[in-house]
């Protein structure tokens, strides 16, 4: 049983008692038949009945709450200025009435939903000079995406202290992560639990805070865009490894750092002549030739170097290609008397 459902039976069993104890003093229950049952049944009602809304609630965070309320004290206001303009000096009592009510659940329903469709720009244009923002929120937020996160790499920069700042996972990229872990593709499913084993190393890091974004955005379809929208209400770095999630998001002026564009500039700049020890790891695919891969996975064609398969050996540099992959080094074995 989870806490939260234990909270919930304490509070339907004090619904119980005090639906009984008020049985004992109201005059109408006091003598009754069964006017213990009669206040036990009351209490058990309101209690289940609040127990059902908050299942009805689940999900709804705080931020829509404080735009609810919000979105519904700026349509009652409106309401009011209506309803006191003069337009209805002539009606009756019970027309005024009826006009009062449809006034507050039309302008309180028109309220909310334009609060909850709003963002926190929007509020700031409404009450100038005001930002909803807590004071110590911290300036630098890393929003990740499910690529990044599958990747693992962030979290050696973050332990590495390349990376600071606050760890943010929207849920909506839970649910993303935790579909790929439930398919039926085993490649998938790995990439599903290394992503869930990445977050938990970065939960158990006691120099970082990583926090779960309840925020999200029914109107947009894909995962992306919400990515997107959420990192400009944030301000925060959007880090992924996706090219068109990158793109996108620089067009739409939302800060994005793409760790395979990182990890191809901090690959070492050889030159035509420099000296690299090598290990050849198996054969090329021309004649004669070896392949072997330096410490940042740069690929190194090795010539001649089929016969040192398996070997530790110093090559020459001859040549970089610059590819779509990345860059192709051509080398050839160092004689023994060259330096």
């Amino acid at each position: 049983m989870t806490p939260l459902w234990s909270i919930r039976l304490l509070f339907l069993s004090l619904c119980i008692v005090a639906g009984y104890a008020v049985s004992q003093v109201r005059p109408e229950y006091v003598g009754h038949e069964h006017g213990e049952i009669i206040g036990i049944m009351i209490g058990f009602g309101f209690g289940g009945l609040l127990i059902a809304v908050d299942e009805m609630l689940k999900g709804f965070s705080l931020r829509a709450f404080s735009a609810t309320t919000f979105g519904l004290l700026l349509g009652t206001c409106v309401a009011m200025l209506v309803d006191r303009s003069g337009l209805f000096v002539n009606a009756d009592d019970k027309s005024r009435w009826l006009i009062q009510l449809g006034l507050f659940l039309g302008f309180g329903y028109i309220g909310i939903v334009l609060a909850m469709r709003s963002n926190k720009e929007d509020f700031s244009l409404i009450i100038p000079y005001v930002r909803f923002s807590p004071q110590n929120k911290p300036d630098n937020l890393l929003l990740l995406d499910t690529s990044v996160i599958i990747d693992g790499r962030i979290a050696d920069l973050i332990e590495a202290k390349f990376v600071e700042g606050l760890v943010v996972v929207p849920r909506f990229v839970l649910l993303e992560l935790q579909q790929i872990a439930d398919s039926a593709d085993e490649v998938k499913r790995a990439r599903g639990r290394r992503g869930f084993e990445m977050l938990n190393r970065l939960q158990h890091n006691t120099k970082l805070e990583v926090r779960i974004h309840d925020g999200d955005f029914p109107e947009e379809k894909g995962v992306d865009a919400k990515l997107v929208r959420l990192a400009r209400n944030l301000n925060a770095r959007l880090y992924t490894n996706d090219y068109n999630l990158a793109k996108v998001a620089s067009l739409q002026s939302v800060t994005c750092v793409n760790l395979h564009e990182i990890s191809q500039l901090m690959k070492a700049a050889l030159i035509p002549g420099e000296i690299v020890q090598l290990k050849v790891v198996r054969e090329g695919r021309d004649k004669g030739q070896g392949i072997g891969y330096l410490p940042d996975g740069t690929m190194v064609i090795v010539n001649n170097g089929q016969e040192y398969v398996g070997q530790t050996v110093g090559t020459r540099v001859l040549s970089t290609v610059q590819t779509g992959a990345g860059v192709l080094v051509f080398a050839e074995v160092k004689a023994e008397g060259n330096k």
